[in-house]
């Protein structure tokens, strides 16, 4: 399926008969091939994405959770437009591709969705960050996603030529001991960093602020 979506570039909804054009929306192939392998390596068990889109990126993430071989392993994806802006395509190929079954879909913001699974004590090995891309929703995302994934976790953002993108992550770096573990070359569409999440617990006084 992934090798198909990059061959054709387009696709076709079954759900309205709609013709979409994947790419730019969709990341690219390199960034693909580099976000199923930090899943592989990581051997992650429970992943999270916020923007499911084309579902190009998941089925990425589906393919490094089965190298792992659990057959427990799931993921989670947030996506309220995937039934409007994207004609639920990427729900239509993870089930082409036979990985539906392993995907969580929540069609509400990141904003509602991260703190309720917060609440609920849900934790998560890697988390793919690829939702609202002005500053104020990509921090929100990070500051939840950060307290989500496991110490030592990944966090792998999308568009990170984009300064909100890059400013919010550099306050994970700054104030919460994150680390910076791959930043790929420069792209104008889709750049990508991958962040690791602080192993030790959180001591910074109530006043603690390094600018970012």
């Amino acid at each position: 399926m992934i090798e198909r979506l990059a061959r054709d570039g387009t696709a076709v909804a079954r759900s309205d008969g709609s013709t979409h054009e994947l790419f730019p929306v969709a990341a690219s192939a390199a960034e693909g091939e580099a976000l199923g392998g930090w899943v592989s390596r990581e051997r992650a068990k429970r992943t999270i994405e916020v923007g499911l889109g084309y579902g190009f990126s998941t089925l990425h993430i589906c393919e490094g959770l089965l190298v792992g071989g659990d057959s427990s392993a799931r993921h989670v994806a947030l996506d309220p437009y995937q039934a409007t802006r994207f004609g639920d395509c990427g729900l239509q190929f993870l089930e082409e591709a036979g990985v539906s079954g392993m995907v969580e879909h929540h069609a509400e913001a990141s904003e509602i969705a991260l703190p309720r699974f917060l609440d609920e004590g849900r934790r998560f090995d890697l988390a793919f960050v690829d939702g609202n891309h002005r500053f104020d929703g990509v921090f929100l995302d990070l500051v939840f996603l950060g307290r989500l994934v496991r110490p030592g976790g990944i966090l792998f953002l999308d568009d990170y030529q984009l300064p909100a993108v890059a400013r919010a992550a550099s306050f994970g770096v700054t104030n919460l001991g994150w680390t910076r573990e791959e930043v790929s070359g420069a792209d104008d569409l889709h750049q990508w960093a991958v962040l690791r999440t602080s192993e030790v617990p959180d001591t910074r006084a109530f006043d603690h602020f390094v600018d970012f």
